[in-house]
């Protein structure tokens, strides 16, 4: 085996200048692993643009929403919920909420907007401490928190005085408009416009307030201490709870955007893979150009008794160096980017397009150690046509004009 293993090494890295075999087999190593270093950033992109649009959303809607069946305000004491609430020991925070739609005023500007009053939750926050970017995320009576894009457009400043209309108050016959004036307490962004251009938060007393609903709300905000147990306290209150209630993930609630998201992926992997694919073809062709190159040693070695199988066996091993070279090659070009993009955001995209303002990267290691593992196996399957080729050279033949 050791013997096997420097022929085709030295085959890969001849000491004679101008080699074809050594070319030939850096052609091989770089093309598998600029397809391999393709395949894996794809992949890495497309999990970190799914996480990315998954973690932004779930601020704003959480991971779980309750309301009731019909959309109708629902008891803020609700022992039912509360105790199931309690049962469950997946960590998560709660929080009340009330949505609705208003009409804000600065000035002589109105703008329609969705208000969402927030109760504080388990920890005493109202878990928007990670998108405020100015001033505060702390909602006291009369204080409003407005996206940073939509205090652009009306012109307002932190401690501006906005006043909010219910516009249903407002379009009955009786006069009774409900308002309410506000302080401009902080400005949050979160990357998606829609949202930084409609909504505002308001503390939920001041919306019970706004839209007359005493001591009702609208439901309940679930938001799980690790995303990738969202589906488990879906499943584990879908069961237990029926009619009036109704379950909504951040995912349903934005499934359309979803099944865009997986609709992408197989045709960039598809197209991504083809690169590799090159590679792959490349080490056939190399592998066999070295045969030719090589036919005089090959006659040689058979002629002196080495079995066939040894042969088959140096061109195999052929195959997996340049295999595990490109392989390791493109992943480490790959980390290599991924890394520098995540830590100095270099490439930037139009974030009133895509939700965010650079190309975000998620580093998935088990997929980055299958397309990994994928390339090695891939060469050596590669090498199998050209081996069975040397298999059949006969020595007579490739020692004749000698």
């Amino acid at each position: 085996m050791k013997f096997t293993f420097q022929i085709a090494y030295r085959h890969l890295r001849s000491p004679q200048q101008g080699s074809f075999s050594t070319f030939a087999g850096i052609l091989a190593i770089l093309g598998l692993g600029l397809g391999i270093a393709a395949l894996t950033l794809t992949f890495s992109i497309i999990e970190g643009f799914e996480n990315t649009i998954s973690d932004k959303i779930a601020r704003f809607d959480g991971h779980l929403r309750i309301e009731h069946y019909l959309d109708v305000p629902m008891s803020h004491d609700d022992r039912l919920l509360d105790s199931l609430l309690a049962e469950t020991k997946i960590a998560f925070q709660s929080t009340a909420f009330i949505q609705n739609p208003a009409l804000l005023r600065k000035g002589q500007q109105a703008e329609g907007v969705v208000v969402v009053g927030l109760e504080k939750m388990n920890d005493g926050k109202h878990g928007l401490e990670s998108i405020v970017v100015e001033g505060s995320a702390d909602l006291s009576a009369g204080s409003a928190i407005i996206g940073k894009r939509l205090a652009r457009d009306l012109g307002v400043n932190l401690g501006d005085k906005i006043v909010l209309f219910d516009l249903y108050s407002m379009g009955q016959i009786t006069g009774n408009q409900r308002l309410r004036q506000f302080s401009v307490n902080g400005f949050f962004h979160s990357g998606l416009l829609e949202y930084d251009r409609s909504i505002l938060y308001i503390s939920l007393a001041d919306a019970q307030y706004l839209y007359g609903l005493d001591d009702k709300i609208s439901g309940r905000i679930i938001t799980v201490d690790n995303p990738g147990e969202a589906k488990d306290i879906y499943n584990y209150l879908d069961l237990r709870l029926g009619y009036p209630y109704f379950l909504l993930s951040w995912k349903e609630k934005h499934q359309v955007l979803f099944d865009w998201i997986d609709l992408q992926k197989w045709p960039i992997m598809i197209i991504f893979g083809l690169i590799a694919f090159v590679g792959i073809v490349n080490i056939i062709s190399s592998l066999s150009m070295i045969i030719f190159e090589k036919l005089r040693e090959i006659g040689i070695l058979m002629a002196i008794g080495m079995p066939r199988r040894s042969i088959r066996r140096i061109f195999l091993l052929e195959g997996l160096i340049i295999g595990g070279l490109g392989s390791l090659f493109g992943s480490g070009i790959a980390l290599t980017l991924a890394y520098i993009q995540i830590k100095f955001q270099i490439f930037t995209i139009p974030e009133d397009i895509y939700f965010m303002d650079h190309i975000p990267i998620a580093i998935n290691w088990a997929g980055t150690l299958t397309i990994f593992g994928i390339g090695i196996l891939s060469s050596i399957i590669a090498s199998v046509w050209p081996t069975f080729k040397a298999n059949r050279i006969q020595p007579a033949e490739a020692l004749r004009y000698e």
